[in-house]
């Protein structure tokens, strides 16, 4: 009785507190999601992958090469490192999200809150931060570019956001693949795979700037020359909807798959696919009439596009992104002046920047040299090569009046040329082995120019390179009192020698050979 009496008096149970239920469960999400984050920030693949992405971005931003980037070109330069990171991350949240079935603990999670889906939804936050860090890092590489002195053009936001957009696409493939498939080898299978398709270049349309190219991850159009940023034609903006649709489409679907088949998910992985479909459609869409003819018309009539400056017997004419770089262009072309004789000093010269776009922005070819006396080509890439390039351009114009006819030159006068353009470069004999083709000091070689190149006999090298080494002002001197007899057409390399004090012999002047 009294055993009855006591039981029935026992209190009732007490009432659930408040916060329980869904709000309990996210928050258990949330928790699980930033343990998974740190575990996979600390696990090697992704630890070797990070140190390799970060040693990247050093070395592509340190190179004294890189002191002048165009904007346009940079920001695509910050996709391929995520790459990497991309692939790590793919491989490591998809064997954090097998571990309970690797490990045989999946059915100790039955008695937990989290079900199956909202696990699946914290190891897809669980990538996040990779996202994020990603994102910071092509801030800090891009930025880096922006702020040097020899920074031309204007980059994109949507190009910088392909990077980070990979990373969390690639997270949220290796989630839904644990999800479909139970086996440690298919991820790597898939990275390997990945790796023949887009690196190994397997893939059909890797290399184009149209179609079905842009349904990878990133598209690398990046020619050798860079193009002012109108002729682009990059689908940048519709792309980044892409990927960004097309990961929340993935991630849902690993949900959907997981179980969690709730009205929310449903219509949210529905407009996923949508924006995932929109942004794929159009950014397929090829290059469009308009900026097929703005590439035609800054190929083929620049004059339309450019503005022009005048610095004393020199007009200089360039697209508007690159007005900055004319006190450059400026200085080297008066330091060829400065050594030229007769009225080369005050004769009336032209630099108009020249592009090639109708066929692409990965064309190379060489731009026809013009025929307009004094117009001298200068490209759309600074630096390094370029500097001597344009020097012996602007030599080539003053010795032989005009481009075409400086790129035929075959007697004496390709002497005269190279040293004006060599004669004030802080490196004389270092320019002049980077502006010859084959990298070398000795024998003929082809000269490399944005135009036809032009061609040193193994004579004419000899001859330059004595006079690169004998006192700079003497071979002014020589230089100014001969200069007639110097530019005259026919002279010989070896007439060329005696005038400027160079002995020995020289051989004839068979630019053939």
């Amino acid at each position: 009785m009294t055993a009855a009496l006591t039981h029935t008096e026992q209190p009732a149970p007490a009432a659930a507190p408040a916060g329980t239920g869904a709000g309990r469960s996210w928050a258990a999400v949330f928790t699980l999601a930033g343990f998974e984050a740190r575990r996979l920030l600390l696990r090697v693949p992704m630890l070797l992958a990070l140190s390799l992405y970060v040693t990247w971005i050093g070395w592509r931003t340190l190179r004294p090469s890189d002191d002048y980037p165009v904007l346009q070109d940079a920001d695509r330069a910050t996709q391929s490192g995520p790459l990497l990171v991309g692939l790590a991350v793919l491989l490591c949240v998809n064997q954090a999200a097998l571990r309970s079935r690797r490990r045989d603990t999946e059915r100790h999670f039955a008695v937990l809150a989290l079900s199956p889906w909202r696990r699946t939804v914290a190891h897809a936050l669980s990538v996040v931060p990779l996202g994020l860090f990603t994102a910071v890092a092509v801030t800090v590489q891009f930025t880096w570019e922006a702020v040097k002195s020899g920074a031309v053009g204007r980059g994109s936001p949507a190009e910088l956001l392909t990077g980070p957009l990979t990373v969390l696409l690639f997270g949220a493939v290796g989630v839904l693949l644990a999800r479909l498939a139970s086996s440690a080898v298919a991820a790597p299978l898939l990275v390997v795979v990945f790796l023949l398709l887009f690196v190994a270049g397997a893939f059909p349309f890797a290399g184009r700037e149209t179609g079905a190219a842009w349904l990878m991850p990133v598209v690398t159009t990046s020619g050798v020359h860079p193009v002012p940023s109108g002729l682009l034609g990059r689908p940048a903006a519709w792309h980044a909807l892409y990927l960004a649709g097309l990961a929340l489409t993935v991630v849902l679907l690993a949900v959907l798959v997981a179980g969690g088949r709730s009205r929310t998910v449903q219509v949210a992985f529905a407009g996923a696919l949508t924006l995932a479909v929109l942004g794929g459609v159009v950014q397929t869409g090829g290059v469009t009439a308009a900026t097929t003819a703005a590439r035609a018309r800054a190929s083929l009539t620049p004059e339309k596009d450019q503005t022009c400056v005048r610095r004393g017997p020199t007009q200089y004419c360039a697209f508007p992104e690159w007005m900055p770089r004319v006190g450059d262009w400026a200085r080297i072309a008066d330091q060829v002046r400065a050594l030229a004789g007769g009225g080369a000093q005050g004769r009336e010269l032209l630099v108009r920047q020249r592009v090639e776009a109708r066929y692409g922005l990965d064309d190379d070819a060489a731009l026809a040299p013009s025929t307009r006396p004094g117009q001298v080509t200068v490209g759309t890439s600074w630096g390094g090569n370029r500097v001597p390039e344009f020097s012996t351009a602007v030599a080539g114009v003053l010795v032989a009046g005009d481009e075409k006819a400086a790129g035929e030159l075959c007697d004496g006068r390709m002497v005269t040329v190279m040293w004006l353009s060599l004669g004030r470069q802080p490196d004389p004999e270092g320019a002049l082995r980077h502006v010859r083709l084959d990298d070398s000091l000795t024998g003929s070689a082809i000269v490399l120019s944005r135009t036809e190149p032009l061609t040193m006999t193994a004579g004419q090298t000899k001859v330059v390179r004595a006079l690169l080494h004998r006192p700079f002002y003497g071979v002014v001197a020589r230089v100014k009192a001969h200069w007639a007899e110097l530019t005259t057409p026919g002279v010989t390399t070896a007439r060329v020698a005696e005038l400027l004090g160079v002995p020995g012999s020289v051989g004839a002047d068979r630019c053939g050979e």
